[in-house]
């Protein structure tokens, strides 16, 4: 399913300015370089939009803005996430200089919008327009018409949790390429917030459209823990426990599977470290930017850059 025919291919292996490092690792066998190329192509599989070197017209309604491949990896991998940093974007490729020319060239388009995250590294997300972008060039694929989409964020939902939040991007790519060395090929991510929602609907479902409603949830312990259940998801002390991000994945096997990621922050103390362990989550210790809170805060390390993965 996933090595079907894509006339884009042929598009994307003439490389973009985002991917010419990989022409340049000795001895990368095909194998090794189609999980990569699926690797970075995976959030952008679904839209119709330029996968080239060459800024190309795309048209949102009314608006048109020139981008290229690697410009278009860029703003769905953001969107995936709601919020990357900066330095991680420049990891796509080995041209750092080149790479924030494209984000200066994106944020002047005015699809993504940049904010402080520590003294040499800023936070960016998309702007409603790069979201509404990404949206108005989704493209209908039959082969996949069954399988849900990815979801695509805009803005800052949290500045509190920021630097905690940039960090899930980290500890995606950790986790994704352990998945491809073991075979397997992520379909697409979802992030504590749309489980959460999915959850809340689940828990207000019967008061809507009553008038004499009061708010409360109308679901009883029992309903509660089926709901996890089904949703594999751990329930203990009457509480839902929600992975900051939940990747869906194809198995060597074609078999459908996830795996839940938890970012576990210098902060995280007694009971709640001990709940994080025993949830099944993949958690990643985060060390760097920040050790005195999630958000920001508190005394700087000396190796920002450091995400590791601590308990499976």
């Amino acid at each position: 399913m996933w090595d079907r025919y894509d006339p884009r291919d042929d598009d994307r292996n003439r490389g973009s300015a985002w991917d010419r490092d990989l022409g340049s690792r000795g001895g990368t066998s095909d194998r090794d370089r189609d999980r990569e190329r699926h690797s970075r192509d995976v959030f952008t599989k679904d839209l119709d939009l330029p996968c080239g070197s060459e800024r190309r017209p795309v048209r949102e309604r009314d608006r048109v803005y020139e981008i290229d491949g690697g410009e278009s990896r860029a703003l769905a991998t953001i969107g995936a996430f709601r919020v990357v940093a900066e330095s991680d974007l420049h990891d796509i490729r080995d041209d750092s200089q080149t790479s924030r020319r494209s984000l200066k060239h994106l944020e002047n388009e005015g699809l993504i919008r940049t904010s402080p995250l520590s003294s040499d590294d800023r936070a960016v997300t998309l702007t409603d327009r790069g979201r509404d972008l990404l949206e108005a060039n989704r493209c209908e694929r039959n082969d996949r018409s069954h399988e849900p989409r990815q979801t695509f964020h805009a803005g800052i939902r949290k500045p509190r949790e920021l630097t905690h939040d940039t960090k899930v991007y980290r500890a995606y790519q950790r986790a994704d390429e352990r998945l491809r060395s073991q075979g397997g090929r992520v379909r697409r991510v979802v992030l504590d917030y749309e489980l959460k929602r999915d959850y809340q609907r689940f828990l207000h479902e019967r008061n809507r459209g009553k008038k004499d409603c009061d708010g409360r949830p109308d679901r009883e312990p029992e309903e509660i823990a089926r709901w996890a259940r089904e949703h594999e998801l751990p329930y203990d002390d009457g509480h839902v426990r929600f992975p900051d991000a939940r990747i869906e994945y194809e198995d060597r096997d074609g078999r459908s599977r996830h795996e839940d990621l938890e970012v576990v922050t210098g902060h995280y103390r007694g009971a709640h470290a001990g709940c994080a362990a025993k949830s099944g989550f993949t958690c990643y210790l985060s060390i760097g930017y920040s050790v005195g809170g999630r958000g920001g805060g508190g005394r700087r390390t000396a190796h920002p850059r450091i995400a590791e993965e601590l308990i499976r």
